[in-house]
């Protein structure tokens, strides 16, 4: 298998702090740093990349909630991969 090959991801941080959103918005632009593809939703963040930009992008959302002032977090991880690999586009094309 092709460790190079595009997946798609899903990354759903949930700080348990008083006031979550910034807290959201610091994992948000961690993602942002990494260089993969995202796209935010209103529940999680897709994410497209190699495996390892993926998962290295999840846990750097996860990090930045500590980093932001979180003293529990819980992160939820969703991997969408595929022999051929798996893009956004090809998820989404069917709705647009």
């Amino acid at each position: 298998m092709d460790d190079r090959r595009i997946v798609t991801g899903a990354v759903q941080v949930l700080p348990l702090h008083a006031d979550a959103y910034p807290v959201v918005d610091k994992a948000i632009a961690a993602i942002a740093a990494t260089g993969v593809r995202y796209l935010v939703g209103p529940m999680e963040t897709a994410l497209e990349g190699t495996l390892d930009e993926v998962l290295a992008a999840a846990k750097a959302a996860h990090l930045a909630c500590f980093e932001a002032g979180a003293e529990k977090v819980v992160t939820i991880i969703k991997i969408g991969d595929a022999v051929g690999g798996s893009t956004i586009d090809d998820k989404l094309e069917k709705y647009r």
